[in-house]
């Protein structure tokens, strides 16, 4: 499979800028992927999508103010938090290549940082004079909204790049497709008897690296941290033995879900619960790199955005519409005409842009 198959042309102009206000008024596209179909309605029409028994899955992971700047003598670096690793964290930093091993860097309010390793991958593992909580808040204060290279300005109020039900801190990119719920949309789809259930996926290098692989399958995706509870877990486990339908919202959801589904059957003493229907908590690292022609154990509908051309997210995107279709490249085939239709309807792309649902 070749990287290049998932490349789609699109013009700059398609590329949202600023939030839709109110969040629920994007457009949203509706596929059909058994039937091959494709609708457009507003997002807000997403409950007409669900039914009742079926279980919302969100991931509640919030974004910190993960861009830093420090000195070292008279150089200035931009250091762009990734995630604590033991007593360190591993971040990008620009310009990379004047940082060497025991460099000290260092921040406002006399906080430093030493080098301890540079990595193959272009991440560099430092290690702060404060702690992770301190860090934590230090960036609150000192940090900036690491919004992507495509958005030209961070939007004024930082409250527009988090969802409404972000709660744990630790993502460095917002999980998108959850911008588009409101307070109100979710308590009508809780009115119409859709559960809501939680996962954390701390989105970082994973989810936005780009792959620069000639070949999908040469492409190493990194570590994130995933937690899916017990609560979820049953929820799910209810949902599925009642018939009904997960329906996750985003790419990392997905990814969640999917990682707790693999967790090695020799853990739990025999059978795997999801042989079964079922599904275990999990809590721990993930680097799982779903693609055209992977199993899809929990998820049965998907909400997300439009994605980059070439990204592992279009890729999972594709795989899972090529789960409910027939025939070996049908789903990368119905994705990519999916995107072109977006383009000719003005749908607006990637983060602050319009989203889709697929089942």
């Amino acid at each position: 499979m070749l990287t290049k198959d998932f490349y789609y042309n699109l013009p700059p102009e398609s590329i949202a800028q600023v939030p839709m206000k109110p969040r629920d008024y994007s457009k949203l596209m509706v596929l059909d992927c058994e039937n091959q179909t494709i609708s457009h309605k507003k997002f807000f029409d997403v409950v007409n999508f669900l039914k009742p028994g079926d279980l919302l899955v969100v991931n509640n992971s919030k974004v910190f103010r993960a861009r830093l700047t420090a000195k070292k003598d008279e150089t200035k670096f931009e250091i762009f938090l990734l995630r604590p690793d033991g007593e360190n964290w591993i971040v990008l930093a620009r310009p990379g290549k004047k940082l060497s091993i025991k460099d000290v860097i260092n921040f406002e309010d006399d906080v430093s940082a030493e080098v301890v390793s540079k990595k193959e991958d272009g991440t560099v593992v430092i290690k702060f004079s404060i702690s992770h909580d301190e860090v934590f808040a230090y960036t609150q204060k000192h940090g900036s909204v690491p919004v992507p290279p495509y958005v030209k300005e961070a939007p004024d109020d930082a409250d527009d790049y988090q969802t409404v039900y972000a709660k744990e801190t630790g993502s460095v990119a917002a999980p998108t497709a959850g911008f588009h719920f409101t307070p109100e949309l979710m308590n009508k789809l809780r009115d119409k008897g859709v559960n809501i259930a939680h996962v954390t996926l701390h989105v970082g290098l994973g989810t936005f690296r780009p792959v620069m692989t000639e070949k999908v399958e040469d492409h190493e995706m990194h570590e994130e941290w995933v937690e899916v509870n017990e609560e979820t877990a049953q929820m799910i486990n209810q949902t599925k033995e009642n018939r009904g339908r997960v329906v996750a919202v985003g790419t990392t959801s997905v990814r969640s879900l999917e990682a707790a589904a693999q967790i090695p059957q020799s853990r739990h003493g025999g059978m795997s619960p999801f042989a079964k229907g079922g599904i275990q908590s999990f809590s721990g690292f993930t680097n799982l790199f779903i693609t055209p022609g992977d199993e899809f154990r929990v998820v049965d509908v998907m909400i997300t955005n439009f994605h980059l051309p070439e990204s592992t997210l279009i890729m999972l995107v594709s795989a899972f519409a090529q789960s409910k279709m027939c025939g070996d490249d049908e789903g990368r085939k119905f994705v990519l005409n999916a995107y072109q239709e977006a383009i000719n309807n003005e749908y607006r792309f990637y983060s602050f842009g319009d989203a889709m649902i697929l089942f």
